[in-house]
């Protein structure tokens, strides 16, 4: 069977276009994505969100702790595997200055994600999301963890499920970096 060397030539072509597409894409995105110098080394931006309880909690308020920011819902399959981590992680490191915070971005009722919490036994604070916080975030994927050093900088951010050794290397390194910790020593 010949090959006509026009086709070989036109599939080449659109091959190299749409390889040359995606290079220029994923250099866009990294230049102008959060992890490019928009969040992460800044200090996170300010949010007060209501409690399942009515009260409000403000980002900052948590100043001189080490934060992990988890954006979820009850909908989420991975954000349920990951919950039972954050439970054991919030008891590890509590004591050490660290937080967790779960944002529900879920359109579940306050009632059904208080439920939701209690069930999976959850021990740390979890706010009502708003659109606004999860888009002040760059939020587009559930779930998704910010960590968030004792000064109130961003000093990382993992998409989707991760292992828990990962969590557990960014709270020891939000743990340990901030004047929290330089006024310690």
């Amino acid at each position: 069977m010949k090959r006509n060397p026009l086709i070989l030539f036109f599939i080449a072509a659109i091959v190299l276009v749409m390889l040359f597409a995606g290079i220029r894409t994923a250099r866009n995105n990294r230049a102008n994505g959060p992890a490019n110098g928009q969040l992460i080394g800044n200090l996170a931006p300010d949010f007060e969100l209501q409690t399942l309880d009515g009260k409000n909690l403000k980002l900052s308020d948590l100043r001189g702790k080490a934060v992990l920011l988890n954006f979820w819902a009850t909908y989420c399959g991975p954000c349920k595997v990951e919950m039972p981590w954050f439970v054991e992680l919030q008891k590890e490191y509590g004591s050490q200055g660290f937080q967790i915070v779960g944002v529900a971005n879920d359109d579940a009722s306050t009632e059904d994600i208080a439920k939701f919490a209690k069930e999976m036994g959850i021990n740390y604070p979890i706010l009502i999301g708003k659109d606004s916080v999860s888009d002040s975030y760059k939020v587009s994927v559930l779930p998704t963890s910010f960590f968030v050093d004792r000064d109130g900088k961003l000093i990382a951010r993992e998409f989707g499920l991760q292992s828990r050794s990962v969590f557990v290397d960014h709270i020891k390194k939000a743990l340990s970096q901030g004047q929290s910790v330089q006024a310690q020593k």
